[in-house]
């Protein structure tokens, strides 16, 4: 295993210690000789100079683990395509949820992010649209962390071009959107579709960009994204997501920890619908949404 990667994940456990509140933590931390010089003042918190640099540090290290985790298991990633190819589907999903999960979990462990899910029972036993709002591009790990396992993303067309990244979303089964081009949109949206009716989950964030109001709000929830759930059958299932926004936008785009609150609300069933319910639908789950933030 490179030092890199190891340097990374043995440095974050530091950070999280510096980041407690009680001095005996501290002063047991910076008696070690691998531990950089930062002190606590009186109140038992960093100064902000010290505060920027561990969070500078930690952002780094953040990157470090992001792409080293992804170098270290090439070789895993190359078995579970040569297993796509021969459609070996059993050891894709194997691979999937072996990994991916872990690789999350790691990036929210680096950012000193601390996270509640609720409402887990509230995920249906077969396939259904997960539909979150979107404030933070942590909401894709965050969501791999705390559903049931991990599914398909409508994603924008951008993270299609990050080496090795593209390449465990496409086995992930996510679909790469190009927002500002209709056709393209369409056919994002029937390649999700496909993937439903094929029996697995899919999540959307239906406001297509990352929302930069105050926290507690939300962008507008467009009603193409809701059409994969119409179309199938398949339940609606909301899903708010609280604090994300500030373990890295709200900081200057710098790993910061904080606390996350995922709350998974009941499903809405789309099977049946009337027309008139069908158009309620987007801004119906947007108001669920809002009022669990």
């Amino acid at each position: 295993m490179p030092l890199c990667y190891l340097s990374a994940y043995k440095y974050t456990r530091i950070l999280w210690i510096l980041q407690a509140k009680k001095h005996a933590f501290v002063k047991k931390v910076c008696s070690l000789p691998f531990c950089p010089k930062v002190c606590y003042n009186d109140t038992g918190l960093l100064g902000r100079k010290e505060e920027r640099n561990l969070s500078i540090l930690r952002t780094i290290a953040l990157f470090v683990y992001l792409f080293g985790y992804m170098i270290v298991h090439y070789a895993t990633l190359r078995r579970a395509e040569r297993a796509l190819a021969a459609g070996d589907l059993d050891t894709v999903e194997q691979i999937v949820k072996a990994n991916i999960p872990r690789w999350s979990r790691g990036i929210l462990h680096v950012t000193g992010a601390r996270m509640t899910v609720e409402g887990q029972k509230n995920i249906p036993a077969g396939p259904c649209v997960f539909v979150g709002n979107h404030r933070s591009y942590y909401d894709i790990p965050i969501l791999l962390t705390a559903l049931d396992a991990p599914h398909g993303i409508l994603a924008k067309e951008e993270l299609e071009k990050i080496p090795l990244l593209n390449r465990w979303m496409k086995l992930l089964g996510c679909v790469f959107v190009k927002r500002d081009d209709i056709r393209a949109s369409v056919k994002a949206l029937n390649d999700a579709t496909a993937i439903v009716e094929s029996g697995r989950s899919f999540v959307i964030f239906p406001e297509g960009t990352r929302y930069k109001g105050e926290e507690g709000g939300a962008g507008e929830f467009k009603a193409g994204a809701f059409r994969i759930a119409i179309k199938t059958g398949v339940p609606v299932v909301p899903v708010a997501i609280s604090g994300a926004r500030g373990l890295f936008e709200g900081h200057g785009l710098r790993a910061t920890p904080g606390d996350i609150r995922v709350r998974i609300l009941p499903a809405i069933q789309t099977a049946g619908m009337s027309k008139a319910e069908q158009k309620q639908l987007p801004d119906a789950v947007r108001q669920t949404i809002l009022a669990q933030l």
